[in-house]
């Protein structure tokens, strides 16, 4: 993402006369919040060019580490430079970071696809989560683990699983949470959940109230209707809270 053609230093004489023609505009029209976001995307973007590349090096931490996090392995590689690049991230001030490790649509071919999914991502965020407890990290850094569905107990297709959206399991750890706590249960079938039912708007709600925000209060009126990220609906699982 560097530009080959201009310097940092270069850069930021063409950066600085571009917002210093925006901060004029700003004070001719004392309140306009479309400059203003012009303004901070600008430097935003700045910093993202001239530091990101640093971030991603991975090959400045220690040959141990990134041992741990599983980078090397083909079987784990992947997902353990996710991991690690999400903690250098975390340490450099970055405040929301998501990864992604796929193919976990196991309609057929369960036994070997499952187990090669598990495989690629066990090592990695166990490696991230020991990794933010040392660095004493975890405690302010919360990480959510899940999918937007889970699998039937049952077979389809003779060895696979179709879509689930009645009961399965997602987790949390650091960031204001409660550790070795498991909080509702199926049926014996592991199909529906019956015990401490948790909504995808409790869900929402208990990540927004981690995060500092009250739901309730980001309701907004349009239109004759109540709007809010938790759809009106929704309540902070208070006894997940650590």
């Amino acid at each position: 993402i560097a530009n080959r053609r201009l310097t940092r230093e270069q850069q930021r004489i063409q950066l600085d006369l571009v917002q210093g023609l925006n901060a004029e505009r700003l004070k001719a029209d004392e309140v306009n919040p479309a400059v203003e976001g012009v303004i901070e995307s600008f430097e935003l973007a700045f910093r993202m060019q001239s530091e990101v590349p640093a971030l991603m090096d991975l090959s400045k931490e220690p040959a141990a580490l990134r041992e741990s996090y599983g980078i090397g392995n083909r079987a784990t590689d992947n997902f353990g430079r996710q991991c690690l690049l999400a903690r250098r991230l975390a340490e450099a001030g970055v405040r929301f970071i998501e990864l992604n490790a796929g193919n976990w649509d196991h309609h057929r071919n369960l036994r070997t696809t499952l187990e090669r999914s598990c495989a690629s991502t066990d090592q990695p965020i166990a490696a991230l989560l020991a990794d933010l407890a040392a660095r004493d990290m975890l405690k302010d850094t919360l990480v959510i683990w899940g999918g937007e569905f889970g699998r039937t107990p049952h077979a389809q297709n003779s060895d696979g699983r179709d879509h689930n959206n009645k009961g399965y399991t997602m987790w949390m750890a650091g960031g204001g949470v409660k550790g070795g706590l498991a909080h509702g249960a199926t049926d014996e079938y592991g199909y529906e959940a019956v015990d401490g039912k948790m909504h995808i708007h409790d869900w929402h709600a208990t990540i927004l109230h981690l995060l500092g925000l009250n739901h309730k209060k980001l309701t907004f009126n349009y239109a004759g209707r109540d709007f809010r990220l938790t759809d009106v609906h929704g309540n902070v699982a208070k006894e997940i809270l650590g």
